[in-house]
């Protein structure tokens, strides 16, 4: 391990980050370490929590691989501060004939990218000052890198350095980092002063709960960085490895559609798509509208089958699932069901179909004690969606509720403002040529925007 400050039983034994925390997820902290400028060996060491796809994913984006570059040169300038001021002193070298102390690939990146920090005659804390100012510009353009629910305030303070752009600041920042440097994390340069926090880039349960502190906030949904074990996943794949055709069935009265996606996203999506033929959607009316977006979160098929109803109370969809299911098994040679729901009513499906082989996915907190004994007597596996990591389901999230708003946006502001600007002319009696019209429209019209007020209500201001 490169760190010093992991914990002692890591440092023993590098598997052990993968045992202890095998519910800890490591996606945020591997987005952290690529930006902060941890060395690529890192993440190519599978026994290490930054994790090589994030690597390769964020190398490909041009906003990432500049804080990146950046930060990794400001911790070769940090790292070796008293032999670089000497060498640009009284050798007159600057960052690109210093190769024993900085970074050239990160230097020719840089360039590539459109980034120039090299100038002659300048000194390591002048080069600190214009790098400092390089990621104070640039850091909030990763923000969108990370998810709605980690506050990015939180996260964007660990590259400012304090003071950072004046001599002072810089020559104390570089004290405190020389005399910690084993404290930090990876011997990367992180503005963070909870030196006795060993490696904070461990997990992301580590690092998000200690981030929070640091900032005298607490962070409550642990869901966000948690997934459910290997053994749970196991179970999963091997059922799907007995199985010849799989179709997935949604009883959506009764299932979370982000927590669906959240299961379906941290599993081997490769184990899924070879035996899942399809997903099939049991929706009522008055469910969420997000199940109508799934399809666009998953390369697997979907059937989604919205049921109305004959009477408004009475909901249709736990036997239209029931009499699906049985058409899938007798006319399309499906053998194998997973099943999502925590209704109990479908206990009747299963056992009167002992010859198919049903896996079942529910809900902690919606499914009774009885179902799950009667599930384990008959000898039929089942999982807890809510164990999957519901961080990486920002996405749907998002999407949901944009779809959501438009639509309710165009209800309301679904107007014709040029049938709107005539009816102004009758109504005051404005006698307007053709040619005023079109000025009076280009000017105050075209220029209107809308303004919304701290408490959420939005006025249509025209322009001036």
């Amino acid at each position: 391990m490169n760190n010093q400050a992991c914990d002692d039983a890591a440092t023993r034994n590098p598997r052990k980050a993968y045992t202890d925390y095998e519910s800890s997820t490591y996606t945020v902290v591997s987005k952290v370490a690529y930006l902060v400028g941890v060395q690529k060996r890192i993440f190519e060491n599978e026994y290490e929590p930054p994790k090589m796809e994030w690597y390769e994913k964020l190398h490909a984006d041009k906003n990432a691989r500049i804080v990146r570059n950046l930060c990794m040169i400001r911790t070769a300038l940090e790292l070796n501060y008293k032999a670089i001021n000497n060498r640009m002193r009284f050798d007159m070298c600057n960052l690109h004939s210093l190769p024993e102390y900085v970074p050239q690939d990160s230097l020719n990146e840089l360039m590539q990218d459109g980034i120039t920090i090299v100038r002659s005659r300048a000194l390591p804390a002048q080069y600190i000052v214009d790098i400092n100012k390089h990621i104070s510009n640039r850091i909030n353009n990763c923000k969108s890198l990370f998810p709605l629910w980690l506050k990015w305030e939180y996260v964007r303070k660990l590259f400012l350095m304090p003071d950072g752009l004046n001599e002072k600041g810089i020559k104390a920042a570089a004290a405190d980092y020389y005399a910690n440097k084993n404290k930090y994390p990876y011997q990367v340069y992180i503005n963070w002063s909870y030196m006795d926090s060993g490696n904070i880039l461990y997990n992301d349960k580590k690092f998000v709960s200690l981030l929070y502190e640091a900032n005298a906030d607490y962070f409550t949904d642990l869901s966000k960085v948690s997934d459910a074990g290997n053994l749970t996943k196991a179970g999963i794949y091997k059922f799907l490895d007995k199985s010849e055709r799989v179709v997935v069935v949604v009883d959506c009265e009764n299932s979370d559609p982000y927590k669906l996606y959240a299961t379906l996203n941290n599993l081997n999506q490769e184990a899924l798509l070879n035996k899942i033929c399809k997903i099939i959607l049991y929706d009522d009316i008055h469910t969420t509208s997000a199940w109508k977006i799934l399809e666009r979160f998953t390369q697997i098929p979907i059937e989604h089958v919205l049921i109305e109803r004959i009477k408004e109370n009475k909901s249709l969809v736990d036997i239209r699932l029931t009499t699906g299911t049985c058409r899938e098994y007798y006319q399309n040679n499906v053998d194998s069901f997973i099943l999502v729901s925590s209704d109990s009513d479908y206990w009747g499906l299963i056992s009167a179909m002992p010859e198919v082989r049903f896996f079942v996915m529910v809900e902690s907190e919606k499914c009774s004690p009885t179902i799950k004994n009667a599930l384990i007597n008959a000898g039929i596996s089942y999982c807890y969606i809510d164990d999957f990591c519901t961080g990486n389901s920002n996405d749907i999230k998002v999407a949901a509720v944009l779809r959501e708003v438009r639509q309710k946006l165009d209800q309301a502001f679904h107007l014709n403002v040029r049938d709107i600007l005539d009816e102004a002319c009758r109504a005051t009696r404005a006698d307007m040529t053709t040619a005023e019209k079109n000025q009076f429209y280009d000017k105050y019209i075209k220029t209107m925007h809308v303004d919304i007020s701290p408490n959420g209500e939005a006025t249509i201001v025209l322009g001036k």
